[in-house]
């Protein structure tokens, strides 16, 4: 009996989007296993595990490769926030989310110059956090414009000139990023397609040598790229 024919090269095939993969690094094990239930229930997020510690999180990066880590202020060997460079450095392309309940400004400063994508409350709805995920996955940043607002004036100033190839949209679209502007607000601002915004904010964040919209910020501030910068 015959094999049937293959489709042909691309008919008829759909292409999946692969889940982001999250890990959960908090010693509050009621909340971390609750949040890892509920992103093992979306079709689009997947959770590779719980780490209570830093030490177990940096084992656990380095053997589940995730794509999204919800990282404790703190934890019982060390502060999340110090740790995130180190983190970072294990797997560049993953972006950190702080789990806050409380923090200073000083402190969530600290997290977006050590390239956290964004912070969310502890307080916020189990719904609210696997919001905040999956945000941080497609790239965005996880941060109100308010408190965004707030921080981008008290980020460090290198002093020293910044790169000079970005082009006049690229500019353009930063500027608007720093406002706290989602893509969907920026194609619209600017009548162009969402597509194409990601397009700039895929090459201004290469030229900057940013992993996430956040990052990128910090690197502008740093390298007086935004106005009063």
């Amino acid at each position: 009996m015959s094999s049937p024919p293959s489709p042909a090269s691309g008919e008829g095939v759909i292409e999946e989007t692969a889940a982001a993969r999250v890990l959960i690094v908090d010693d509050h094990e009621v909340l971390a296993s609750s949040l890892s239930r509920v992103l093992d229930d979306e079709p689009d997020l997947v959770s590779v595990g719980i780490a209570g510690t830093l030490e177990r999180a940096r084992a656990m990066i380095r053997t589940t490769a995730p794509d999204v880590v919800l990282l404790d202020h703190r934890l019982p060997d060390g502060d999340g926030v110090d740790a995130i460079a180190e983190l970072r450095a294990l797997r560049p392309s993953m972006k950190v989310v702080v789990l806050t309940a409380t923090a200073s400004d000083h402190v969530l400063v600290s997290a977006v110059e050590a390239g956290a994508s964004g912070f969310v409350s502890k307080s916020r709805s189990l719904g609210e956090l696997t919001s905040a995920v999956r945000a941080a996955a497609s790239g965005e940043a996880v941060i109100s414009p308010e408190m965004l607002a707030r921080l981008l004036p008290r980020l460090h100033r290198s002093g020293r000139p910044g790169p000079t190839d970005l082009t006049e949209r690229e500019r353009e679209v930063l500027g608007l990023l720093a406002e706290g502007l989602s893509n969907a607000a920026i194609a619209e601002q600017l009548v162009v397609s969402v597509h194409t915004v990601r397009n700039h904010v895929a090459n201004l964040s290469a030229k900057l040598g940013a992993h996430s919209k956040l990052e990128a910020l910090s690197i502008a501030v740093r390298e007086g790229l935004l106005p009063g910068g």
